[in-house]
């Protein structure tokens, strides 16, 4: 036999009285009582704050801002990344999905998981103060989490400034042999033809698509850095390039010389502006942990995080008010197309359509 004691103190008319109940525990007891301690002790970590991220963004662009909340908040966050599927697998998993949060890199992926009916509206005064109403869905479905261009890459030395100024030209026949292309189904491809079907109408963004496709210089391949080495090596003088990217690359020792070896050219700065598009995110059907994937998305939505977005990824923020980084602010101020995400979404299916029409691959 084992003695034990518990003490409990009470409080009464400023004096501090001291009980002590003493008891006797049997060896067995106490076997007992360990193994039960022994068989909690893992549900701390079951109960332990996380939130599962699905996200077709790249892991090195979004992992610095996961660890950052998981710092100031001790929610961990568990990220699964793909470059498809993910909509679909967010259908087949229905109410058991473990994902709680759904990122992604094109307005266009929200469009689909929206019309999947995978994700639930959540509005918030955080949210709804944190994104201007052009970057988020009317009834908080998805939120715009950062913005980038697509615009003209130019070989310095090659391409005068000012020779080309618009989308439109790039299906100039001056031009033939001189582009290249990452594949026309790649997502940040079709918004941008989505886009010129809102602006032009269905057949001249047809003839569009296919004046770009005769002045490419090979078959579309690659990825957007792809475009700007091919420039650099001298097998074409344009390509259509994210933003971002010329940062990425100006960071990455092996890249910088393609970056140092072009120019960006932001179309249409006398008519539609540039092409915008954004990553971002919205809270799933099931979500699982609710409550810690608005916290994330909030804070993604954040000052804190909007700047790190800004500095880290060199995309330009959602949220007015922060500064762009020094890097993404050297390449100059813009006009952006104003024109609403909706349209982007509405046109998708047609703009991959026309692209298969045209023969763009």
């Amino acid at each position: 036999m084992l003695e034990g004691a518990v003490y409990f103190f009470r409080f009464g008319k400023g004096v501090i009285y001291l009980f002590e109940l003493k008891f006797m525990i049997t060896r067995t007891l106490l076997f007992w009582l360990l193994l039960l301690s022994c068989l909690l002790a893992p549900l701390d970590r079951l109960f332990a704050a996380e939130v599962n991220v699905y996200s077709f963004r790249q892991p090195f662009l979004i992992q610095p801002l996961f660890d950052d909340f998981t710092r100031k908040t001790g929610i961990k966050v568990n990220m699964v990344f793909a470059e498809k599927g993910l909509v679909e697998r967010l259908r087949q998993e229905g109410r058991n999905s473990p994902a709680d949060l759904l990122l992604t890199t094109d307005v266009s992926w929200l469009g689909e998981a929206e019309a999947a009916g995978v994700l639930q509206p959540v509005r918030t005064p955080t949210l709804e103060a944190n994104v201007p109403s052009a970057w988020r869905h009317p009834q908080g479905l998805w939120y715009g989490l950062s913005m980038r261009a697509r615009v003209i890459f130019a070989a310095k030395g090659r391409v005068r400034p000012g020779e080309i100024t618009t989308y439109a030209q790039l299906a100039d026949p001056r031009f033939k042999g001189r582009i290249c292309s990452r594949s026309s189904l790649h997502d940040y491809n079709v918004s941008l033809l989505a886009a010129q079907i809102a602006h032009l109408g269905e057949d001249r963004a047809r003839a569009w698509a296919a004046g770009l496709l005769a002045n490419l210089a090979h078959k579309p391949q690659g990825n957007d850095r792809s475009q700007v080495r091919a420039i650099k090596e001298g097998e074409c003088d344009l390509a259509l390039v994210n933003t971002y990217y010329m940062g990425k690359m100006l960071d990455d020792p092996e890249q910088k010389s393609w970056a140092e070896a072009v120019y960006l050219i932001f179309p249409d700065q006398n008519g539609n502006g540039a092409h915008v598009n954004i990553s971002g995110a919205g809270i799933t059907q099931a979500a699982p942990h609710k409550a810690e994937a608005i916290r994330l998305l909030e804070f993604l939505t954040g000052l804190e995080a909007q700047r790190l977005y800004a500095e880290l990824n060199y995309e330009y923020p959602i949220r007015p008010g922060v500064a762009w980084s020094p890097v993404v602010t050297s390449w100059g101020r813009f006009k952006p197309d104003t024109m609403g995400l909706e349209s982007l979404i509405r046109n998708r299916a047609l703009a991959i359509r026309i692209y298969d029409q045209v023969g763009y691959q």
